[in-house]
Parts: structure tokens; C-alpha cells; sequence
């Protein structure tokens, strides 16, 4: 039977591991201290660092490489989990762990609610699909796109009839995408908007709970608005729970085809930064005016 000082050996083992392997640079000469010291002290405190605030771009795991620097060049080229190596057959315990940290981040992402002092911040108008529950809009697509009849009257009651952009936010599948992003990209918007002499009405914003993006056209038909921007939480993955895109649509209509809108994807903090495509989403909802087209459409004339 294992004691328990060869499990805290085992624990302060891969402690330090990990703690070796979270920079690229090489090690540097150790000062003179007990060799287990700052796994012991992590251990004693209860609290490690958080391995998902590793770069992976940077990370380097592959002892004696044949080609370091070129595959350093590869790695910052893509989010993909390269350079890893191995213990054995398996991967290495820092890899495994920094996985399941990520898998987790993203279910979370699905299956959490924005929060509701965010939606009071930003003065959203409140509403919400079909959808009971999350169970249900992963499993009822057809019933995040709809709206029922109380909430059909809140749209029209309190969103300013026949605009020429109206925004709209969406949970959709990651409400850590709203979180990380919305704050930064409406002011972004609303500034590139004013250098085409235009503007979105802020106290009209509406926040859709359970949203999928067909929602936008229905809101479209009861608004009578001419552009309508949705900003959304995308699908998450292992490279970040954290990406929203942007839908927007010239005068959009229940059941029109998916070619009339136009996406603007991978909005976060690792792609294109919220303020970046703030701006990009403005100069686009100008085009839309000027050439009264979306989509498809809107690619033929530029």
C-alpha cells in the first residue's frame, strides 16, 4: 500500500512539471533552495496556478528537438496543440489536464446564463425565445428562432419602430462570448457609425435569452428596421469559450435564405478584437444602406 509521503512526493513531482513547462525559454540555473519548495508551498496554500492562462502558442513540451525555432514559428502560427510530447503512450500530465480545463470552460459556456447585472448595465430590453431551458434550445433549434405572444408584444412596445440599424444580443451557444466582448464592441460600433453620420438607438438593444439566429428576422418583421446587426455567442471549442460573431442582414425576413447575411466570426480576444470589429461591422452596416443589399448580394457590388 502507498504511504502517504510517496502520494505527496508523487503530488509535488508533477507539481513541479508543470511549473517547469509553462514558458518556452530555457531553464535558467536554479538558486540554491530545497528542491521541492515552491511545489510544497502551493501545496501547503491549497491553490496551483491556473494552467489555462498558459499560451499554448508558446508552449514547448518536446525534449531534444531536431528544429526548435522552426517549430516555435509553426506553433505561433495556430492555436492548435502541437509540441506536446508524451509520457509513455499518453500525453503528458499538464496537457491532460490543460484538455479537460478547456472542455470544461466550454460546456460552461453553453450551458451558463449571461448574467443578469450585465443585461441592467447595459440597459438591454429583455426577451426571450421559446426555449424553456437550456436543455431544450440545444435540443429544440427550431424553438430558439421563435418568439411567443408575451414577448412578441415587449419587442414591439418598447423598441423605436422603423430604424435604420438595429442591434440585437444574443446568449446563443456561449454566454461567455457576451461577457468577454459586448462591452467593448457596442461603443465600437456606435463610434464607427457616427463617421457615416449614422446611429443605433442604445436604450433600444434587445438582449434574446436562448437565441438562435434566425431570431433576428422575426425581430426584423415586427421592428421594421433596415439593418439589423445580431451579436452572438458562437459554438465554444478548446481554443476559446470566448468567440462571438456578428450577423447582420439588409431588411431580413422570416424563412430567407442564410446566403442574405453577412458574418463576421471568431470575435474575442485571440482573433479579432472587439474593437477592431466594431469598427469592421460599421463600415459594412453603411455599405448595406448605400447598396440596400446583405450576404451574397453585397459581395457581387463591392
Amino acid at each position: 500500500m502507498v504511504d502517504n509521503n510517496e502520494i505527496k512526493s508523487l503530488i509535488v513531482s508533477i507539481l513541479e512539471e508543470m511549473t517547469e513547462t509553462n514558458t518556452i525559454a530555457e531553464p535558467k540555473e536554479r538558486v540554491a533552495e530545497p528542491i521541492h519548495s515552491k511545489a510544497e508551498s502551493q501545496i501547503e496554500e491549497g491553490v496551483i496556478d491556473d494552467i489555462t492562462e498558459v499560451d499554448i502558442r508558446k508552449q514547448f513540451l518536446i525534449p531534444n528537438p531536431a528544429d526548435r525555432d522552426g517549430y516555435l514559428k509553426m506553433k505561433a502560427k495556430t492555436p492548435a496543440r502541437l509540441g506536446l510530447w508524451r509520457s509513455g503512450p499518453r500525453y503528458k500530465t499538464q496537457s491532460m489536464l490543460r484538455f479537460r480545463a478547456d472542455h470544461a470552460a466550454a460546456q460552461d459556456a453553453v450551458f451558463s446564463y449571461v448574467s443578469d447585472d450585465l443585461i441592467k448595465e447595459m440597459n438591454f430590453i429583455e426577451a426571450a425565445t421559446k426555449c424553456q431551458d437550456k436543455d431544450e434550445y440545444v435540443t429544440r433549434p427550431d424553438l430558439g428562432r421563435q418568439f411567443d405572444e408575451e414577448n412578441t408584444k415587449k419587442i414591439k412596445e418598447n423598441v423605436k419602430p422603423n430604424q435604420k440599424v438595429q442591434v440585437i444580443v444574443g446568449d446563443g451557444l456561449s454566454s461567455a462570448a457576451i461577457e468577454a466582448n459586448i462591452k467593448e464592441i457596442l461603443p465600437s460600433i456606435k463610434q464607427g457609425l457616427k463617421m457615416f453620420n449614422l446611429d443605433f438607438d442604445s436604450d433600444s438593444v434587445v438582449f434574446i435569452k436562448h437565441a438562435r439566429v434566425p431570431a433576428m428576422d422575426q425581430i426584423a418583421e415586427l421592428t421594421g428596421a433596415e439593418v439589423v446587426c445580431y451579436l452572438i455567442g458562437e459554438r465554444p471549442g478548446l481554443v476559446t469559450a470566448e468567440s462571438m460573431s456578428a450577423y447582420i442582414a439588409y431588411k431580413p425576413t422570416v424563412g430567407m435564405p442564410e446566403a442574405r447575411r453577412t458574418v463576421i466570426s471568431n470575435i474575442h480576444k485571440g482573433g479579432t478584437p472587439a474593437v477592431e470589429a466594431g469598427a469592421y461591422i460599421a463600415e459594412l452596416i453603411h455599405k448595406m444602406l448605400e447598396h440596400k443589399k446583405s450576404g451574397i448580394d453585397l459581395k457581387e457590388v463591392e
